[in-house]
């Protein structure tokens, strides 16, 4: 697979090609966006093993999408187990199987397999790590930064295109990418605790200075994680950098909507005084219509002096907008991958539709099974009916599962 081959052809008198062969990668059949991920009915979260009261109506939907995008790979079911009730492991439809996930099926190419392996290996002391949870949980913030940064680790001109089109101006040249990073849990010149970021890239920017690109990742998270203690070393960072909050004491800061993104901004104002980098920058990603997510950042925001021009800028940006400037940086197959895995809502569309559709609109199946011999020996998810009005939402094609190097 030619990960790297040229984008979509644009027409000459089109202002901005790249963006438009952008759109005609991640929207083939010109589609356009869903303006809300729809309320999926209970039958059908059931009926695909991914039925769980306490989703919101995001987590819901995404959960139904990484099901669809399991079983049209023909890949095993994997299983949860509830800590209260460890000795009951429940089957779960966005999990994929202990034998799968340690072939590697949760990353969307086979070269992402060895930069997990390494990551793994070399990951830093008490570096927040859920193995299992990375190589077999679908849904998880975890893998996404893998599938969404992993292919960039070994080629800096590629990762330098893509931080240009992700963030113009940021850096002119990326030199590391470094994922679940922080410079010292626990050490006291940064925040004394264990805040880290998702991603991380180094570089430099036009000026020939060091900066940091500090990036947190979503997926089918609401934003409000648990609040954990308050710790006096951040008051203290957020107090001594001038410009950066509007009041540095508002509780809101330490509450479930923008805690993370307190600290993190901490840890980066902390990474600066300790003379890692000249400048950085905090990024924020999320899907669109994770609205809760976007709404904690929104919130946080609001608590910035300055979010773009202050002394670190902040900047929340779509899941889709990522998927875009890694398919005009030059991976436009990924890009494809990856949007039809984490982002593509007219599956979940097309899927309900089926479930509804009458039995004369379904196509019979041939009385007999054909005896011409396969020519994969990748498993074949079960036949189904196939839409007319939307012939893409149909269920996915069935693709090889990345193995390891």
């Amino acid at each position: 697979m030619d990960i790297t081959a040229p984008l979509l052809s644009a027409a000459n008198d089109n202002p901005t090609p790249l963006a438009a062969a952008a759109r005609a990668v991640l929207d083939p059949s010109g589609l356009g966006t869903i303006d809300r991920v729809p309320v999926i009915p209970e039958a059908a979260r059931r009926r695909h093993r991914v039925f769980v009261p306490a989703d919101h109506r995001f987590m819901a939907a995404a959960r139904f999408l990484q099901a669809l995008w399991r079983e049209g790979r023909g890949l095993a079911m994997g299983t949860h187990v509830d800590r209260r009730e460890p000795h009951r492991p429940r089957r779960l439809g966005s999990r994929i199987s202990t034998a799968a996930g340690t072939l590697g099926a949760n990353f969307l190419h086979p070269d992402i397999v060895p930069v997990v392996a390494r990551a793994l290996a070399y990951r830093e002391p008490g570096a927040a790590y859920d193995v299992d949870r990375l190589k077999t949980n679908l849904l998880s913030s975890q893998p996404l930064a893998f599938n969404l940064f992993g292919l960039l680790t070994g080629n800096p001109t590629l990762a330098t295109c893509f931080v240009n089109e992700l963030l113009p101006g940021t850096m002119t040249h990326v030199t590391d990418i470094l994922f679940e990073h922080s410079p010292g849990r626990g050490d006291p010149r940064f925040t004394a605790d264990r805040t880290a970021y998702d991603v991380v890239l180094r570089g430099r920017d036009a000026t020939g200075a060091r900066a940091l690109l500090c990036i947190e990742i979503k997926y089918s998270e609401a934003g409000n994680e648990p609040v954990p203690p308050p710790h006096p070393r951040h008051a203290e960072i957020a107090r001594t950098t001038p410009g950066l909050f509007v009041d540095p004491a508002n509780p809101t800061l330490t509450g479930p909507a923008c805690q993370q993104l307190y600290r993190q901004h901490c840890l980066a104002s902390a990474m600066l005084t300790a003379g890692l980098a000249d400048t950085a920058t905090l990024a924020f990603i999320a899907p669109t219509h994770n609205q809760l997510a976007h709404a904690a950042a929104a919130t946080y925001t609001r608590h910035l002096t300055d979010p773009q021009a202050g002394p670190i800028p902040f900047v929340p940006l779509t899941l889709e907008h990522a998927f875009a400037a890694l398919a005009t940086a030059g991976l436009p197959n990924h890009a494809r991958a990856l949007h039809r895995r984490y982002t593509d809502w007219w599956l979940v569309d097309g899927e309900l539709d089926l479930a509804v559709a009458p039995a004369s609109a379904v196509t019979p199946l041939p009385a007999t099974a054909p005896t011409a011999p396969t020519t994969t020996d990748t498993p074949i998810a079960p036949a189904r009916p196939v839409r007319r009005r939307r012939p893409h939402a149909t269920r996915l094609s069935v693709e090889p599962i990345a193995r390891a190097a």
